[in-house]
């Protein structure tokens, strides 16, 4: 990705093979609110932004983060996950269990629980049947019953990147409530410079900080 132009054009195609906004904004790595004003700067279907997703007129405050030099090759994914594991492997002693954020953090969570010799399990957002508005709280997350359970194990959460914190934070709740105990999480990049996410540890290998101001 170049600029904003080449984001517009990415989010009109991803809508017209009818993705969702959630999954747009997974997909290209930006909140919510981006993902939307993306979507309607490109003229695609999707009905006009709320109160709640509309972005300033000169477009939402948020930063892009293009990380598919990594992904699309995987000596380098292999490499990068490699030192993400390293940043878990100091966090808790009878951890056994990956749990890996759909899309993008699963195949990130599947080389670091190779690396680490753990199991592998792979959470679903909500956010990806969003389209507008809040974040309609009956229709949850789910984990695939094609990968390992949660009750009663430690685990560790990757994904690829932290853009509001609230995907993270959801997934941690989520295997709180299915009798897990997520003992630390990592991820490529942070945009919140979080420290923790429910009393959960998080760690990054990049730390997005904006620095300006608004006068």
């Amino acid at each position: 990705m170049k600029n904003v132009d080449d984001l517009i054009e990415s989010a009109a195609e991803l809508a017209e093979h009818g993705h969702s906004k959630g999954e747009i904004a997974d997909e290209l790595n930006v909140s919510r609110e981006t993902a939307s004003w993306l979507v309607e700067r490109a003229g695609g279907a999707a009905t006009p932004a709320t109160n709640d997703t509309a972005a300033p007129a000169g477009g939402p405050q948020d930063i892009h983060v293009d990380w598919s030099a990594v992904g699309r090759d995987s000596y380098r994914l292999e490499a990068v996950t490699s030192a993400m594991a390293d940043l878990l492997a100091k966090q808790g002693e009878n951890v056994d269990l990956t749990v890996g954020i759909e899309k993008a953090g699963a195949p990130i969570a599947t080389h670091i629980a190779s690396n680490l010799d753990t199991d592998l399990s792979s959470y679903a957002p909500s956010k990806h049947q969003w389209d507008e508005g809040e974040l309609d709280t009956d229709v949850g997350g789910s984990f695939s019953r094609n990968f390992a359970q949660i009750r009663d194990r430690d685990c560790y959460v990757v994904d690829d990147t932290i853009t509001s914190g609230t995907t993270m934070t959801e997934t941690i709740e989520a295997i709180q409530d299915e009798g897990g105990n997520p003992v630390a999480a990592c991820v490529l990049v942070d945009k919140q410079g979080l420290d923790e996410v429910e009393g959960v540890p998080v760690y990054s290998l990049f730390q997005v900080i904006s620095v300006g101001s608004d006068e």
